[in-house]
């Protein structure tokens, strides 16, 4: 009986600690700078400079994903709609930490919206790089700065991809008070060494331990322990 029962705890700890590992490997893994990895690498080999990733801006362009409320319909096509300029000094820049008189001038926007996820250079080149205009801005030498943001609602879907560039200078621009942006969620941003996937999936580590925990109580009454 007494082998039954630590058998069952040791599977439980097993358990545990493989979906913890597991979780903990998704902690660096953000999709927003590779999403700033695949456009600079795709600049430069365009013969272009690679832009400074800003977090301060990144964060923003989270913000500004989050102004269309989960709402695809308003990204692209006849009913395309955009947040008001300004929005970026009364509610983007307070809710990241961004002093306001360091907002720069925005020289560029890519925004995209899908019902299913996909990798970060799957969205680069399928979904932002959508027409001429895209590539336009891509390209454009008026950028000097950058700041990526994905998210989906609550969550889930839809999925948003959001880069926003700009002229600005890096250590004067999109300044973060505090050298911090705040984090909100759902959604990732570069620059910031966010642990953006892991954070979210590391709360489900309690669930697995009560499920556990449970598991292991009702074995143990069913032995008679």
């Amino acid at each position: 009986m007494a082998t039954q029962t630590w058998l069952l705890l040791g599977c439980c700890i097993f358990f545990i600690s493989a979906e913890a590992a597991t979780l903990q490997n998704k902690v660096t893994d953000n999709p927003a700078d590779q999403l700033v990895t695949a456009l600079n690498s795709n600049r430069t080999a365009h013969k272009s400079s690679s832009l400074y990733s800003n977090p301060g801006l990144a964060c923003i362009a989270l913000q500004y994903i989050k102004a269309y409320q989960g709402d695809c319909n308003e990204v692209g096509g006849p009913n395309a709609k955009k947040p008001a300029d300004g929005e970026f000094a009364e509610t983007f820049a307070p809710n990241c930490g961004v002093e306001v008189k360091t907002l720069g001038p925005i020289t560029g926007r890519l925004l995209g919206c899908e019902t299913k996820y996909v990798k970060p250079d799957e969205a680069f080149s399928g979904i932002l790089m959508k027409n001429s205009k895209s590539v336009e801005i891509l390209y454009s030498k008026n950028h000097t700065e950058v700041g990526a943001a994905v998210s989906g609602s609550d969550g889930g879907s839809p999925y948003f991809w959001c880069v926003l560039f700009s002229n600005g200078t890096s250590n004067s621009s999109f300044v973060l008070e505090g050298g911090v942006a705040k984090i909100s969620r759902p959604g990732c941003f570069s620059g910031a060494n966010d642990q953006c996937n892991g954070a979210n999936a590391l709360f489900k580590i309690p669930i697995l331990v009560s499920v556990a925990v449970g598991a292991l109580i009702f074995s143990l009454s069913s032995l008679g322990v």
